[in-house]
């Protein structure tokens, strides 16, 4: 199956949303560039928490603010949403071929936001130094992805590529101190 073969019909940006939802979300680009988009998404967000166009909205204001941990809860919201919408499990780790089979003809588009949405999830994870979380999901997307349509063998390669220079550091508080 080829991941970039869909005829952007049914896109999360298309559905319908609640006339005060869309309002705020033009507030909220309208204050982008000011910084000060957060609250109207808010708003929106606690209007209406299923809207993936609000979930974007605050995905990449959170991520290009580098508040990468905020993002990261995003992007895991998107994947709580869109799972069940597919019919897929609930837990990323249990996708498989057949899965993306059964649900690509009907709605391909909205699989490839979700694969995106865990591509995401990912590369946050690393940005967190969750390495084992990261490596696990960007792994499923190119597991999922056998053309890497979606650039997620790229980010495992960087990965793989700087893996020695990736140290990991016990916390504080079990830090033994000599006298």
């Amino acid at each position: 199956m080829d991941l970039q073969d869909f005829d952007g019909t049914g896109l999360y940006f298309d559905e319908p949303r609640l006339p005060r939802v869309a309002a705020l979300l033009v507030e909220a680009a309208a204050q982008y560039a000011a910084g000060t988009a957060e609250q109207p998404l808010l708003a929106a967000h606690a209007l209406a928490p299923s809207d993936l166009s609000v979930l974007v909205g605050l995905y990449r204001f959170y991520f290009y603010q580098h508040r990468h941990a905020d993002a990261l809860r995003i992007a895991a919201q998107v994947l709580e949403v869109v799972s069940p919408r597919l019919g897929l499990p609930t837990a990323w780790s249990e996708l498989d071929a057949d899965c993306l089979a059964r649900v690509a003809p009907q709605a391909i588009g909205l699989l490839r936001f979700h694969l995106l949405a865990l591509k995401g999830a990912g590369y946050l994870s690393l940005r967190l130094g969750l390495f084992g979380q990261g490596k696990a999901m960007l792994s499923k997307v190119a597991e999922l992805d056998a053309d890497n349509r979606l650039g997620a063998r790229l980010l495992l390669d960087v990965l793989a590529a700087n893996s020695a220079a990736i140290f990991t550091f016990p916390p504080a508080a079990t830090v033994e101190t000599r006298p």
